[in-house]
């Protein structure tokens, strides 16, 4: 990549804001701050173009990094290095309560030498429990920020993929409400979760997979920016995504073989209801026949004029039921 001028850097104010009310218009930049040991963390969420043109008025950052900031389509996880700082982007997912959909969330940094800026498209509990620890307490800030800018991007993404696996496990436990389901005879119920849970894997999936190259290549190019060795924190970064992936894949196998039972399921009731109107009808064809039969107006028909008549058909159209009912029986057909 081309070189950069150098960061310039500005004495920021404690923090630039607006009335919550108002934040969805606003024509001030929001952009919270936090400053300790020689390191300096910038959050602003859902940024805006009024942001991101604050941030070009104070800091020498690539125009194509402003674009993918404000790009409303959802940018593909890397990391970007430049001479005088690394522009990251990685997703994580986020369910949706608009569309009850588990979607993936962006999260862009711009890492420096003593700055970190972090810019989630949507506001992600994790970072913003974070930053508002630090924002907070002294201890914090001495944990997180004493490190480097480096070690701050590893507590964020680590955070992160903690987040992941209540989400992980929910999609678990989707799955054995699921299988108990099917199996207590309420399929036609499960159609549609089934469906669901299969779409939030798949979402899942599509979040988690991209990014596995760039999580690989975080610990080289953060390790400018850290006085130590931060290889070993990053590989268990990985190492959780690994996880996660590896889950995913056996929710996948899961969730298709449910789909497969529960479809099962639902021919083998229907082949059932299907045995049962064949058998019943194999039971009226006869009766049919000889209600046809007596219910012709032609003279000469026997026992026609027997007041006895009725109750002698009737009897035998009672002997036939029984007669194919223990038959249908004896072949457990029936």
């Amino acid at each position: 990549m081309a070189s950069l001028p150098r960061i310039r850097r500005v004495r920021l104010p404690r923090r630039v804001a607006v009335p919550a009310p108002q934040r969805a218009e606003r024509t001030e930049p929001d952009v919270r701050r936090v400053e300790a040991f020689g390191l300096t963390w910038l959050n602003i969420e859902a940024p805006t173009a009024v942001d991101t043109a604050w941030l070009a008025e104070n800091f020498d950052f690539h125009q194509l990094d402003y674009e993918d900031v404000l790009s409303r389509r959802q940018q593909r996880s890397k990391i970007d290095e430049y001479d005088d700082y690394l522009f990251i982007i990685l997703h994580f997912p986020r369910f949706d309560k608009r569309t009850q959909r588990l979607q993936p969330a962006e999260l862009n940094m711009f890492v420096a030498e003593d700055l970190l800026i972090t810019l989630p498209k949507e506001p992600l509990k994790p970072l913003s429990a974070l930053f508002a620890a630090c924002e907070a307490r002294e201890e914090e800030r001495e944990r997180n920020m004493t490190r480097g800018s480096g070690y701050l991007v590893y507590e964020i993404v680590d955070r992160m993929f903690d987040y992941c696996f209540p989400i992980l496990n929910k999609i678990g436990h989707k799955l054995d409400v699921l299988e108990d389901a099917i199996f207590e005879g309420r399929s036609e119920e499960a159609v549609r979760d089934i469906s669901n849970v299969k779409q939030e894997i798949i979402n899942y999936r599509k979040t988690i997979k991209p990014q596995r190259a760039a999580l690989r290549q975080l610990d080289r190019v953060t390790d400018r920016y850290t006085p130590q060795d931060l290889e070993i924190y990053f590989d268990d970064i990985v190492d959780k995504n690994e996880r996660i992936w590896d889950e995913l894949e056996n929710y996948k196998e899961v969730a298709e073989a449910l789909d497969a039972t529960n479809e099962s399921v639902l021919r083998n009731r229907l082949n059932d209801l299907i045995r049962v109107l064949t058998l019943l009808s194999a039971v009226l064809l006869p009766l049919t026949l000889i209600t046809g039969f007596y219910g012709m107006n032609t003279a000469g028909l026997p026992f026609k004029s027997q007041w006895w008549a009725p109750l002698l058909i009737l009897s035998w159209m009672a002997i036939i039921v029984i007669v194919l009912v223990w038959y249908f029986r004896r072949k457990r057909w029936l």
